[in-house]
């Protein structure tokens, strides 16, 4: 091999690729006032919430924003999402909540914040509400259904059911023109068009349906009491009432994503599909986390050593491949979803539910039946097979290819 020219440059290494997140999620809560039975931060496997201060302090959020500003200069990013977590976030206060929101977009002057949250709506008000809307927050409240379905899980630390005080919060919602979406865990053993009937009764526009989160090492209790498939048993009835006699003007997340897929889309949710978030989580003392439901699956699992007042975001990258993959590249198939007609569709379904002592994340989803069972019945309605949907995936692949090379090409002719 003819040697280097003595004075020749060395090759440059090839640039570590920047790594954008497109959302940042401040549990500016650690504590709760209710204490829902299936609640993955409180009644799972993970216990760290008791070592958090309750409320994030403003030194611990403004070191936030300037962890934020540093990841959007370094990727480019001119468009984030903000969402306030808990916890309840109410817990911060309304004042402060505002003053919070007004300091982000200073302090993130040429970014495009959209504010969320999510709220267990107990402690909502007419002032909360004027600060929601001031500050145009996407507002999710958790509902699972009538009074006697939701008072069944969702209580507070005394055993008392919270219907009524939530009712009262979506009331006021509706009062300040604030829309809402609404958040609903699956309530086994309900009536579910029961529950979605009302559900739709409270004026929201969409709704989500979340499966449960359980483990491969967790689940067996909730088999024996409900069978093989309660979530699609759940969703099933949902679904047609929703095709048949619903409209689209009700967007039902979950329902929508599947057929999203099953169209040959992109899943634009975690849940399905095998869709890095490309999100992280700051806790209340300034902890950075990745996938917090990770929660469900061990104590600490969540946890990455990192905390805003040190380290950057794209730190967490390097903790661990599962923190990379959970975040920025997508987890690896399980073995055993490999010869599934839904693998690319589903891709072994939402990771904490994924996770066994015995195997870690290399199993398919504690929900493989239901989603199996879901997806054959919207495809049924759709009209469309798993080989269409894998034509339909390859025609967008192709047109997307074609567009990034007339773009490339457009941008060379320019310069």
């Amino acid at each position: 091999m003819t040697p280097e020219p003595r004075g020749s440059p060395s090759p440059s290494p090839t640039p570590a690729p920047v790594l954008a997140l497109r959302a940042f999620v401040l549990k500016v809560a650690s504590r709760c006032n209710l204490n829902c039975s299936y609640c993955y931060v409180y009644n799972k496997a993970d216990s760290t919430w008791r070592q958090r201060s309750p409320l994030m302090s403003d030194a611990v959020f403004d070191a936030t924003l300037a962890r934020i500003r540093e990841s959007c200069e370094a990727s480019k990013q001119r468009k984030i999402e903000v969402t306030f977590h808990g916890g309840e976030p109410c817990l911060v206060g309304a004042r402060r909540f505002d003053a919070w929101c007004t300091r982000a977009r200073r302090t993130l002057d040429g970014v495009e914040i959209d504010f969320a949250m999510q709220t267990n709506g107990t402690l909502l008000d007419a002032e909360w509400v004027e600060i929601l809307a001031k500050h145009r927050v996407a507002v999710g409240v958790s509902v699972d259904g009538p009074r006697e379905a939701h008072d069944r899980f969702r209580v507070d630390h005394r055993g008392r059911g919270s219907y009524d005080a939530v009712e009262r919060g979506i009331g006021a919602l509706r009062s300040g023109g604030v829309p809402f979406g609404i958040l609903t865990v699956i309530p086994f053993g309900a009536d579910p068009l029961a529950v979605h009937r009302h559900l739709l009764s409270l004026g929201s526009a969409e709704l989500s349906y979340l499966m449960p989160d359980f483990t491969h090492d967790t689940i067996g209790p909730i088999r024996a009491l409900y069978g093989m498939t309660p979530c699609a048993d759940f969703l099933g009835p949902v679904f047609d009432d929703w095709w048949l006699h619903g409209t689209l003007d009700v967007k039902i997340r979950d329902f929508w994503n599947i057929a999203r897929v099953v169209l040959g889309g992109p899943s634009e949710i975690e849940t399905f599909g095998g869709r890095p978030p490309f999100y992280v989580c700051v806790e209340t003392d300034g902890d950075i986390e990745g996938l917090d439901v990770l929660r469900n699956c061990d104590h600490g699992m969540a946890g990455a050593g990192l905390n805003v007042q040190s380290a950057a975001f794209s730190e967490i990258a390097e903790v661990s491949a599962l923190h990379r993959q959970t975040i920025f590249e997508g987890m690896p198939l399980p073995r055993g979803c490999r010869a599934c007609p839904e693998q690319k569709t589903c891709a072994g379904g939402y990771l904490p539910h994924r996770y066994s002592r015995e195997n870690g994340f290399d199993n398919p989803s504690v929900w493989c039946a239901d989603i199996l069972k879901l997806f054959s019945l919207i495809r049924r309605r759709l009209e469309v097979t798993v080989k269409e949907t894998n034509q339909r995936r390859a025609r967008l692949l192709r047109m997307s290819g074609r567009s990034r090379r007339v773009r490339t090409s457009g941008a060379e002719s320019a310069l």
